[in-house]
C-alpha cells in the first residue's frame, strides 16, 4: 500500500517538474531562437525577467524526484542510472551550464562574454530536456531491464527519441504561453503577439509528436500503448486532448486568460498518462512497484517527510509562482523592454 502511495507522489513530482522546469526550458528554447542581438533583444529581456524570481526553486522538483527515487525504490534508481546514464548524463552537465550561461550573461560587460554565456544557457534548455524525455522514453519502452548493461546506446531507439523530441516540443508550448501572458501584464502587445504565434507552432508540434509517440509505441512499448488506450490512462490522454483544443482557443481570445492553466494541464496529464499506463509496473514489464520499492519502514519515513514537505514547502513555492505570475515581485513596462542593454 505505502508503496503504490510513494509511486504516485513520484509520479506527481515528475509532472510537477515537468511544468515547473519545463516553462524554464521553453524560455531558454525562445531565447535560442530570437534571433541576433537587435532582433532578440526584447524577446531575450522579457525571458530574463520572467525566469529570474523562479528558475532555481523548479530544480526542488528535480531534487524531490531524486530523493524518492533514491530513497524509496533503489532499484528503480539503480537499473534507471545504469541503463540510460548518457543521456541522464548529458541531461545533468546540460542544468548546471544552463544555470551557469544564465547567471553570468547578464552581469558580464563584454558583448563575446554576454553572447557566449548566452549561448551555453539557450543550447542547454534545448539538449536538457530532450535527453531527460529520452532517458524516460527508455524507462517506457522497458529497456531498464535488470541484464540491461550500461551502455552508450540503450536510449537510441523510437520510443526514446520520440519522448525527447515530445519534451522539447512540450517545454516550448509552455514558455511560449507564459511569456506571451507575461507580455499581455506588461503591456507590450507585439510581444504577446510573438510568443502566441511561436506557442500555436509549438502546441500543433505536440500534437502531431504525440500522434507520432503513440503509434511508435505500438510495436516497441506494447504495454504503455494498451496503457494509453485504454482504463485510467485514456481517460488522462482525453483530458491532455482537451486541454490542448482548450490552449489553442484560449490563445486566440484578446485576453488569454487562463491559457497558462491550460497548457500546464497538457503538460501534467501527458506524464500522468504515462505513470498511468505503465501500471502495475515501474520499468514495463520487468520491475513492479511492489519489487522496485524500498524497505517498509524506509518507505514509512519518506512518506512522514514527503508529508512534512508537501505542507512546508508546496505552499511557499505555490505562493512564488502566483507572486510572479501576477507581477507582484517586480515591475516591468514596455519601456523597460525598449531601453538598451547596459
Amino acid at each position: 500500500m505505502i508503496a503504490g502511495v510513494m509511486a504516485v507522489v513520484l509520479l506527481l513530482a515528475v509532472a510537477a517538474y515537468a511544468c515547473g522546469g519545463g516553462t524554464d526550458y521553453g524560455a531558454g528554447f525562445w531565447d535560442l531562437t530570437a534571433g541576433g542581438a537587435a532582433r532578440g533583444k526584447r524577446p531575450r529581456r522579457l525571458i530574463d525577467h520572467a525566469m529570474e524570481p523562479v528558475w532555481e526553486v523548479n530544480n526542488v522538483w528535480l531534487i524531490f524526484v531524486l530523493v524518492i527515487m533514491w530513497t524509496g525504490f533503489p532499484v528503480l534508481f539503480q537499473r534507471v542510472f545504469t541503463t540510460m546514464w548518457l543521456p541522464l548524463a548529458l541531461a545533468a552537465v546540460g542544468i548546471v551550464l544552463r544555470g551557469a550561461g544564465f547567471a553570468l550573461r547578464r552581469p558580464v560587460r563584454r558583448l563575446a562574454g554576454r553572447r557566449l554565456y548566452g549561448a551555453v544557457f539557450a543550447v542547454s534548455s534545448l539538449l536538457t530536456p530532450f535527453f531527460l524525455g529520452a532517458a524516460a522514453g527508455g524507462v517506457a519502452s522497458g529497456r531498464a531491464t535488470a541484464t540491461a548493461t550500461a551502455s552508450t546506446d540503450a536510449w537510441a531507439n523510437p520510443t526514446s527519441l520520440l519522448f525527447g523530441l515530445l519534451a522539447v516540443a512540450a517545454t516550448a508550448t509552455l514558455g511560449a504561453v507564459f511569456l506571451a501572458a507575461d507580455a499581455r501584464r506588461f503591456a507590450a502587445p507585439d510581444l504577446d503577439r510573438y510568443f502566441r504565434r511561436r506557442a500555436f507552432g509549438a502546441l500543433a508540434a505536440v500534437a502531431v509528436l504525440a500522434a507520432v509517440t503513440l503509434f511508435v509505441t505500438h510495436g516497441d512499448a506494447p504495454h504503455v500503448w494498451h496503457g494509453l488506450t485504454h482504463g485510467v490512462g485514456l481517460v488522462f490522454v482525453v483530458v491532455a486532448v482537451l486541454a490542448t483544443l482548450a490552449t489553442a482557443w484560449l490563445l486566440t481570445r484578446p485576453s488569454g486568460a487562463w491559457s497558462r492553466v491550460t497548457a500546464v494541464g497538457v503538460v501534467a496529464a501527458a506524464v500522468i498518462a504515462w505513470g498511468m499506463a505503465q501500471r502495475p509496473y515501474l520499468v514495463p514489464t520487468s520491475l513492479t512497484v511492489a519489487e522496485g520499492a524500498g524497505a517498509h519502514t524506509t518507505l514509512r519515513w519518506l512518506g512522514l517527510v514527503t508529508l512534512i514537505a508537501v505542507v512546508l514547502i508546496v505552499p511557499a513555492v505555490a505562493f512564488l509562482y502566483w507572486l510572479d505570475t501576477h507581477g507582484e515581485l517586480e515591475s516591468l513596462t514596455d519601456a523597460d523592454l525598449r531601453r538598451d542593454s547596459p
